[in-house]
């Protein structure tokens, strides 16, 4: 089956798709304000840019999109019918990125937490595991 868009479109769609400030990024950072956290956002200083940082705890959280990181095992996270090539290739890098980022994270000390956008819609499982964690 191909895509219901026209490729115009698609890329329409496709090109207002941020990669900051989304709705798990900002459900995330409200628990953690409810939680009495002091956080950075998309610190540029550590590899990858992780999506909030709490020095205090020195941990580092990465709101991933089950799409964007092929979260495995999650329906969010199939491929596109068209162009797959380009949406394997570039998956596989973003994934592939983030596990070099966390690796040099690790190696300068820090704690990872690795959040899942189709985990993030039940709030109290996200502050059972912020809880875990912090």
């Amino acid at each position: 089956m191909g895509d219901i868009f026209t490729k115009e479109k698609r890329s329409e769609i496709m090109s207002r798709i941020t990669g900051k400030n989304t709705t798990p990024e900002l459900t995330v950072r409200k628990i953690l304000r409810k939680m009495g956290y002091k956080y950075r956002l998309n610190a540029h200083n550590l590899p990858g840019k992780p999506d909030v940082v709490i020095h205090s705890e020195k941990l580092v959280i990465f709101v991933n999109g089950c799409f964007w990181h092929n979260h495995k095992g999650c329906k969010r996270s199939s491929l596109p019918k068209t162009n797959t090539e380009f949406w394997k290739d570039k998956i596989n890098k973003n994934v592939e990125k983030q596990k070099q980022s966390i690796k040099a994270l690790k190696k300068l000390g820090w704690k990872i937490l690795v959040l899942w956008q189709c985990k993030i819609n039940n709030n109290n499982a996200l502050l059972k595991t912020l809880s875990q964690n912090l």
